[in-house]
């Protein structure tokens, strides 16, 4: 049963991001130029809409079971100046992991993550870096990709039989789960984005569940990244 509601919950992200394109098809846009003719702001609705479909599964599933605040804990925690270090740690951690990590990539003749289909949107008006830092950065990235790996996936695989207790392997389940739908980046951004799925999910444990730390790193890194590179192709930084 907790496998199967995790496929649902895969297949409903996924569904809607596809869903999102529906529009763009009857207003005559051509889908099959690649994602880089997508218009920003639908690429921005296609991420908003696969974390919405998601999490609505999944708090169907949990509401089933009238765990829904058990898991998606968002209480106040036992010690903020705790939380907060714990989310800066995952902030730096992050910063560390794709500076050094790309260039241990290249090193190794792999190509680093290239998220330049996301930063071009980002970067195309005030407008869209308004929606991409709002709705993507902070809903769909933050709360959203928290919500459905650190706070639903890891408790459900917690529940499956052989791997009940087993954290490590839990930790790397979900760790590739949340690389993979990263492909987008190249192999480069599935390793890497792997990697802080895998640092995030142990800040989870060591915060007993609650995801106010891996909440906070995540949309913090995400919308500090968007920022800059907006100003700077603003040409705010540098003269």
């Amino acid at each position: 049963m907790m496998l199967l509601q995790v496929v649902t919950v895969m297949a409903a992200y996924l569904l809607a991001s596809v869903l999102a394109f529906i529009p763009m098809g009857a207003m005559g846009i051509d889908l099959t130029a690649g994602p880089e003719a997508i218009p920003s702001f639908w690429l921005a609705m296609s991420v908003i809409a696969s974390a919405i479909g998601g999490l609505l599964v999944a708090w169907a599933w949990l509401a089933r079971e009238g765990r829904v605040r058990a898991v998606w804990d968002f209480s106040a925690p036992e010690s903020w100046r705790t939380t907060l270090l714990w989310a800066g740690a995952g902030l730096i951690g992050t910063i560390l992991l794709f500076s050094l990590g790309s260039i241990a990539l290249e090193a190794l003749g792999f190509p680093p993550p290239d998220a330049s289909l996301i930063l071009n949107a980002v970067t195309e008006s005030p407008l869209m870096f308004a929606i991409w830092v709002s709705g993507v950065a902070i809903f769909a990235a933050g709360l959203g990709e928290e919500l459905l790996w650190r706070g639903f996936l890891m408790d459900r695989l917690s529940r499956v039989a052989g791997l009940r207790g087993r954290w490590t392997l839990i930790l790397i389940i979900q760790a590739v789960l949340f690389g993979l739908p990263h492909i987008y980046q190249g192999l480069g951004g599935v390793l890497l984005t792997g990697l802080i799925g895998l640092l995030f999910g142990v800040i989870r444990i060591m915060q007993k569940g609650n995801l106010w730390a891996v909440f906070i790193a995540h949309a913090t890194y995400d919308t500090l990244a968007m920022t800059l590179v907006y100003t700077e192709n603003a040409g705010w930084l540098g003269g």
